[in-house]
């Protein structure tokens, strides 16, 4: 018999149940094709093997997200277009994080008065700054973003 384990307390519960036996959670069900976005919690602390990235080492001029960690995509940057860059799972977004942490219209980079910002959009995990959960905030360079399970470095120079 197969088994479904509780997003909040992690009890393990009979497939069919709805609802956790232990603290009464709604149980998710992990469904093909399934459209909603999963809850994600940053761990504390760097991942081994994190390098340290520069522009010079991209060959990109800056300003650029250059992604350290997540979805095998480490490495791979994005440089901001315009004064708007949306940053989420939906394909029409100018950056395409593809995974189920990530909500649809997750965040956006925005250029205003010579600096950058990032905004959450109200995302189901959160926008993270330096691990620090915001709604908005100033982009520094070396700065860290977590959007889902992905953390970016922005890079200025």
């Amino acid at each position: 018999m197969s088994h479904i384990y509780c997003p909040e307390c992690g009890f393990q519960n009979p497939e069919a149940a709805n609802y956790c036996s232990r603290c009464g959670a709604l149980l998710v069900k992990d469904e093909p094709g399934s459209e909603t976005t999963m809850s994600y919690t940053p761990e504390e602390g760097g991942e081994a093997g994190e390098a340290a990235v520069s522009l010079e080492d991209l060959g990109a001029e800056g300003p650029a997200l250059v992604v350290r960690s997540g979805g095998g995509r480490a490495g791979e940057h994005f440089v901001p277009q315009g004064d708007r860059t949306t940053i989420g799972r939906s394909p029409e977004c100018d950056i395409f994080l593809d995974d189920v942490t990530v909500s649809r219209k997750h965040a956006v980079l925005l250029q205003r008065d010579g600096g950058y910002y990032i905004e959450d959009q109200g995302s189901l995990n959160g926008t993270f700054l330096n691990r620090k959960r915001i709604e908005a905030g100033q982009l520094e360079n070396g700065d860290e973003l977590q959007i889902g399970k992905y953390k970016l470095t922005f890079l200025e120079k």
